[in-house]
């Protein structure tokens, strides 16, 4: 890899990490775009998920509290009412098109209850293509549950190779990789339970990342918060959360890492919010750290769109709002007096 890529990589991190700001993580899959619309009843249209998609990337000032959105290959290749690009939008204002890659999670042979992420064929002349379009960073995700006998290392290290691969592709073509080994919250696994297993997975994705001869200092960790899994009946406090989510981070994550961005992996919107406020209380760690969240900011925006154009000003505001509180928790000053705008609506 070229002096130049290495300078391009940490300038991309720089400008996605800035003070207040976040990821938008608009990477639903067809599928998954199509499931969120026919919930409220919408059309499961490329024209419908364009429109959905426009109500977010162009809301009035989303560059205050967002610094880069990882898009879908649909999306990418879309464009707004006013004829620009998605892509070519966001860079106007200031904000930087990232790609999600991979191609999702297949059942992992041998395996029963585990998965592994494909995509790798012709990931490189992808990758080129999508640097043409403006992206500057990409991302992958892998998922693991936490079970009896699950995650095997089988399974985590055949991902870890796979991300491996992904991440030096990116950085050959001066694109940022995201790394998402995301522990999946569904579950009735206890906090101390997620504590061992997120541990386990980073600290031996990274170990693989690393003999790949990543850059560590050129990759963007995205990993989920740790807690108790959504069916335990001892769900765990923000101020938990913190403490558990800095010890895996400080026992798994080098320092040399660009940074750490969390993910909602379906959690309420509140809920995510509070746990990231919870960890910048704690004080300044190694890496910067902000959050990539999907859902838990996406959720209240289609509700009040509901696919009509005589809303979608209100939709924004519900968006803007959601995105500030998640800016306030990024530096430790959220509060629930900050929801009194959705108590209203």
């Amino acid at each position: 890899m070229t002096h130049e890529n290495h300078t391009r990589l940490y300038a991309t991190i720089d400008h996605l990490m800035y003070r207040g700001k976040g990821l938008l993580a608009a990477d639903e899959s067809t599928k998954s775009a199509n499931t969120r619309l026919a919930a409220l009843q919408l059309p499961t249209t490329e024209q419908s998920r364009r429109s959905w998609r426009e109500v977010l990337l162009t809301t009035p000032n989303l560059d205050d509290f967002i610094s880069g959105v990882i898009l879908y290959d649909e999306t990418i290749h879309q464009k707004t009412s006013q004829g620009d690009s998605f892509a070519q939008h966001l860079i106007k204002h200031g904000i930087v098109p990232g790609i999600k890659v991979d191609a999702g999670l297949v059942d992992f042979t041998n395996f029963p209850g585990e998965t592994i992420t494909e995509g790798l064929d012709k990931l490189d002349d992808r990758l080129k293509a999508y640097a043409d379009l403006g992206a500057r960073f990409a991302k992958w995700r892998a998922a693991f549950t936490i079970g009896p006998n699950t995650p095997t290392e089988a399974a985590i290290h055949a991902n870890g190779n796979v991300l491996g691969r992904y991440a030096s592709l990116c950085q050959s073509n001066a694109l940022v990789p995201i790394i998402e080994p995301e522990v999946l919250y569904q579950g009735s696994h206890s906090l101390q339970q997620a504590e061992a297993v997120t541990t386990r997975v980073l600290r031996t994705t990274i170990d693989i990342i690393k003999a790949y001869r990543v850059d560590l200092r050129g990759v963007i960790i995205k990993t989920s918060f740790v807690l108790a899994g959504a069916d335990n009946i001892l769900q765990s406090t923000p101020e938990e959360v913190a403490a558990a989510t800095l010890r895996t981070l400080k026992a798994a994550v080098p320092k040399e890492v660009g940074a750490v961005v969390f993910l909602s992996g379906g959690q309420s919107p509140r809920q995510a919010t509070s746990n990231l406020n919870a960890i910048a209380r704690l004080g300044k760690q190694a890496w910067p750290i902000t959050y990539s969240f999907s859902r838990a900011v996406q959720d209240p925006v289609m509700k009040a769109w509901q696919g009509l154009d005589k809303n979608i000003l209100t939709a924004q505001k519900v968006f803007y709002h959601r995105l500030a509180c998640n800016s306030a928790a990024r530096s430790g000053d959220y509060h629930e007096g900050m929801e009194i705008f959705e108590s209203k609506k």
